[in-house]
Parts: structure tokens; sequence; C-alpha cells
């Protein structure tokens, strides 16, 4: 009869080669020398024995079904790292697993990630399940003693691994919007480990904060106050405003031609017209994609290193757009074609002061007119006249297509509008067709704004939110875009297309570099309504002192000169890509951290809560010091 610890390490063994087998075949996990090749191979090792050794706490057939449990759990979540892996390029972080509600109008994206040959991912749990029920061996319960041992050799592959871990990147843990490392360094499980102890860690951070908390991150908003341009100042005050937010645009489509076709017809004729556009503006996203460009235009506050803020963190107070301009006489609708609790929606709207939510429920859908996830953006666009004529004026309003979404197919011949490329990769190519179907959506619409006299009277803002294809995609990218897809070449496709409408300007390109964080002090410079003594982490784009600077969530940061990509840690010269000192990058470097350092501190503490009491003091402090140089004349 075989001995139980056998049997458990022939399990942890078992996970331990599948987990670097997916590694090595699922994750871009770069390498850059043989230390690290070995602790990628290494690091499951401690996980696997660890996680199994619980098992031993049982006896009989519990202790069986403790070690399969255990066994199919650590292999569901390295798939669903797998799957979440394929579509965003990125490790799933403990908030996102916790959206289960999410996942069921994943539908045919989710479907499309899947691929025929991961069965073989689990053929170890099918071999474990073999060995458990017909190889007979010693179940009882483990001693003390020998517990305690099974224990300590995970402990000390698990110090080994960290050990050789902060050889290779020293400070590894405080870096923790840099997932690649930390998977590649500590291993998938171990990160997941340290993922779940940081969430519980910043979870803690309300329940112990207080104003003082807010009073550094307010003094350093202030210090890097931007005035607006006073052309620009108040020159839509009491306009309406309609913001469009479009599904997955990466800005490189804006002109680009296909077959000899533009694939943005309409959206290439903005520039001037009554349209500002802007080809050096940058998406910031994070996990939480489209919710995540939404919250730093309603907030002016930077999306989470994990998870998404409309769901983790959904009850705080944020001064957001909705509630600010509702102060000043708008009427606030935002319309969305999925599901109202998609992305927690519902209850973030609500509490950022919505007044009203057009979910999918509000429109009619039907298998001809939806693909995805809802309604189609032409459909839409239509059928959202009726409520849109009839709001208050003005009104405030957002819309959300999402047409151009993962996996971007469209289903039926009258909505193809272009022929998908030709690079071999479905996705890439058919992207093309979603982005053509986009813009005829956001052609119709204008034109019905026109048609019902609210184009004249409205700002409207159109934002790329984020991109759609991602690194996984890079050798049909290079085709398409004629580029070798360096670093320096990725970071620059994450811009994406900005355009707004003023009525009574004329309009025109701008190059200055911009990002999401940008886009509410745009908008209420533009209404006449003042930013100064608010938190806001960016600046109004047509101010002149502004300063050309988009940090990522990720870390990585474009200046006027420079770009700073996290993917290596490189500082490249614009436009050329040449690789330059790092020296060059280094304040904003600084000034980065500090910024997603100091957002974070405010959406995890929930410091906005106290916003009306240190401006209070601050009056008071104001008025105590004119009255003193009262008396001194």
């Amino acid at each position: 009869m075989r001995n139980k610890y056998t049997i458990l390490f022939a399990a942890a063994i078992l996970l331990w080669l599948k987990t670097y087998v997916v590694y090595q075949i699922e994750f871009n996990l770069p390498v850059e020398n043989p230390l690290q090749e070995f602790i990628l191979f290494f690091n499951p090792l401690s996980s696997a024995i660890l996680f199994l050794a619980f098992s031993l706490f049982f006896s009989g057939k519990a202790q069986k079904r403790a070690m399969l449990i255990i066994h199919l759990i650590s292999s569901s979540i390295l798939y669903a790292n797998v799957v979440y892996y394929r579509n965003f390029d990125d490790f799933i972080t403990l908030p996102v697993l916790a959206e289960t509600k999410n996942f069921g109008d994943l539908g045919s994206s989710a479907l499309t990630i899947m691929k025929p040959y991961d069965i073989f991912y689990f053929l170890d749990f099918i071999l474990l399940i073999f060995i458990v029920k017909f190889v007979k061996y010693n179940a009882s319960k483990a001693s003390r003693k020998s517990l305690s041992a099974v224990f300590a050799v995970a402990l000390v592959c698990l110090v080994v691994n960290v050990a050789l871990a902060d050889i290779q990147r020293p400070q590894l843990l405080t870096r923790t919007f840099d997932r690649e490392k930390l998977v590649k360094l500590l291993g998938s499980y171990n990160y997941q480990i340290y993922d779940a102890a940081l969430h519980l860690r910043t979870n803690a951070q309300k329940a112990f904060a207080d104003s003082n908390d807010l009073v550094e991150i307010y003094n350093f908003t202030q210090s890097n106050y931007v005035e607006p341009n006073p052309k620009f100042k108040g020159v839509a005050k009491g306009k309406n405003v309609i913001v469009v937010s479009m599904e997955s645009l990466q800005n490189f489509t804006i002109g680009y031609k296909l077959h000899g076709e533009p694939v943005t017809p309409f959206l290439n004729s903005l520039s001037g017209n009554g349209w500002f556009r802007f080809d050096n503006f940058y998406h910031e996203v994070g996990q939480g994609k489209t919710s995540d460009a939404e919250f730093m235009f309603e907030t002016g506050l930077y999306p989470l290193p994990a998870g998404a803020v409309f769901t983790t963190n959904a009850q705080n107070e944020y001064n957001a757009l909705p509630e600010r301009l509702g102060n000043h006489g708008y009427y606030s609708a935002v319309f969305h074609g999925n599901n109202a609790s998609f992305w927690n929606r519902d209850i973030m709207y609500d509490t950022i002061g919505y007044d009203h939510y057009y979910a999918a429920d509000a429109f009619y859908q039907a298998p001809e007119n939806s693909v995805n996830y809802g309604i189609k953006d032409i459909p839409f666009f239509n059928q959202s006249m009726r409520y849109l004529e009839n709001l208050p004026e003005p009104f405030y309003t957002k819309y959300i297509s999402l047409t151009n979404h993962f996996p971007f197919k469209l289903d039926n011949p009258q909505d193809i509008y272009i022929q998908p490329a030709n690079t071999g990769d479905p996705t890439v190519d058919n992207y093309f067709q979603t982005v053509r179907y986009l813009d005829e959506a956001l052609k119709t619409f204008i034109h019905n704004l026109k048609e019902d006299g609210l184009y004249q009277n409205s700002v409207i803002i159109m934002y790329g939110d984020h991109y759609g294809i991602s690194t996984n995609h890079n050798k049909a990218m290079k085709q398409i875009t004629g580029t070798e897809m360096t670093p320096y070449d990725i970071q620059q496709l994450q811009r994406v297309p900005l355009f707004i409408h003023i009525p009574g300007m004329d309009g025109k390109t701008l190059h200055t570099v911009g990002g999401e964080i940008d886009l509410k002090p745009t908008l209420l410079h533009l209404l006449g309504i003042s930013t100064k003594d608010h938190i806001n982490f960016g600046s109004g784009l047509f101010s002149k002192d502004r300063p050309e600077f988009v940090a990522e969530r990720d870390g990585s940061f474009v200046t006027g000169k420079y770009v700073y990509t996290s993917i290596n840690g490189q500082c490249y010269k614009k436009p050329s890509g040449e690789k330059v000192d790092k020296k060059q990058c280094k304040p904003f470097m600084k000034k980065a951290k500090t910024e997603l350092r100091y957002s974070d501190k405010v959406v995890y503490g929930d410091l906005l809560r106290f916003l009306e009491e240190i401006l209070s003091n601050k009056l008071g402090d104001d008025e105590k010091n004119m009255n003193l140089n009262q008396m001194k004349e």
C-alpha cells in the first residue's frame, strides 16, 4: 500500500508541471536570463504543495475528496487566467474574479476565446481521479509532526522563490500594477494569494481613513491646478452635453484605408466643420475597461490597479459630473443597450447622481438587431432619440456603444460596410468591419441630432474608451501598421480618438498630449464651471499652460517628448522611437507614481467624503488671515 504523502506529492507535481506548460503556451512572459527561466519553472511548486497539504487534515474518503476539490479549484483558477489573458493580455485579480454577475453576459466572447485543446489542461485532474479511485494507499489523517514537515517543505520552496524573485526585481511586492512580473517571478498561484491579501488590506483603508488623509492630496492637486483657456472658458455655458463612449476604437483607424476604402469615413470628415480632433489622446484604463473610462470622465480620478471601481467601490462619494452639473440645473441620463447591472452600473450611476438610466429594457431588442453584448449601435442610437428629445434642457447625457466589442462579429450582411482585412488573424480582420459599422452608427446619430435641432445647442464629446486589439495580436498588427511592434509602437497604439463639437466654433486638429483623466475639467471649463478647490488629477485640454503628460494605469506614461513603457521599463524619444537614457524619463516617473498613488488613496479610503470639511476649514483659515491683515493695516 502506498503512502499518502507519495500521492500528495504526485498530485502536486502534476499541478506544478501543468502550470509551467501553461506559462509556456499561453502567457507572454518574457524571460531575460537563465535565472528567470528557472524561477518560472520553479514558482508553481510551493503553491501546489501548500494547497494540497490541506487535504491531510482529513482522513479516508474525505481526504481523497478534499485533494480532488483543491486540485480542481487550482486548475480552474489557472484556466480562468488563460481565458482572461487571451482577451485582455492581463491576469485576473480577486475583484474581477468576484464579478460573477458579469460572466453570464460574456456569451460568444467567452466561447470565441476558448479553444478545443483546452481540455488538455484538465487531463492531469482526470489522471488524479484515476489515481485516487484505483490506487490503494493509506488515507489516514496525518500526524501533527508530518503536517508540519509538509508545510515546512512548502514554506522553504516559497522562501527560495521570493528570494530569487527579489534578486531579479527588488521591491517587487510594491509594484502592484505590474502583474506580469508578479506572475513571472512569484507564480500564478502565489500572485493570486498576494492579490487577495492586497485586496483585504485596501478594504481596511476606508475604515481607518479621516480628513487628514485628504489634506496632502488636496494640496497636491491645488499646486498642479491649471487655469482654463480664457478663449474657451464658458463658451458653451448652458448648452446641452452629449457624450459618446466609442467602444474599443483605437486612433490608428482614423484615416486608415483598407482595400482602398476608408475605415472611418464619417469620423475622418469631422476635423474642422465645427469639431476639434485630438490625435495624441490616450486611454488610461485598468481592468475595468469601459467602466474605468467612464469613471475617469465622471470623477477626474484614476481607475484602480486591480478590479473595477464600479464594482469594488460603488458606494463612495465622488463629486462626479452628474451631481456637479445637477447643481447647475442639468438633468442627467445615460443610455446603454446592455443589462442594467453589467459592471454594477445600476448601483454606480445612482451613486454619482444620474437622474435616469436607460438600459436594455428601454430598447426593443430582437435577434435581428442585436449581437454579442446587446442591441446594435445603429438601432440603439435611433431608438434613443425618442427619449433624448423629451429630456428637460439643459441635459447631460452619456451613450455607451457596444457593437465594436470583442470578438468583433457582425451576423447580418446588411451591417457589413467593408470587407475584413486579410492578416489571417480573425480578431484583427473582423475588427475593421465593426469599426466601420460604428462609424456608420455615429453618422446616423449626428444626422438625427441635426434633424431634431439638438446639434447646434449641444457640446458633443466622442472618445474611444480603450484598446480593441491587445498585444496578443502583434503579428497581425505588424502587417496592418507596417511597424515592428516594439514596446514604443505598442505604447503609441494606446492612443484613442477624441472629437469635441463646440457650438459656434470652427474646430481643428490639435496635437496636445492628453488622456481620459483630462475630460472632466475640459468639459467643466467649456461650461464655465470652476474646477478650482476640487480634486482632479487632469487638466483642461484647451488650457494654454497644461502639462503634456499622460499617466497610464500600468505605470507607463507619455509626454510631449518621451514615452515610457512598463512593458520593458525603457524610455523612448518621440517621434523616432529611439531608446534613450532612463534619466530623461525619471522626473515623469515620479509624477506618474505620485498621481496614481494619491488617486488610489482617495478611492480606497473614500476620502472625498471629507472634502467639504477641508473646504470649510480652508474657508475659515482664509477669513482668519483676512481679518489679521485688516488688523495689521
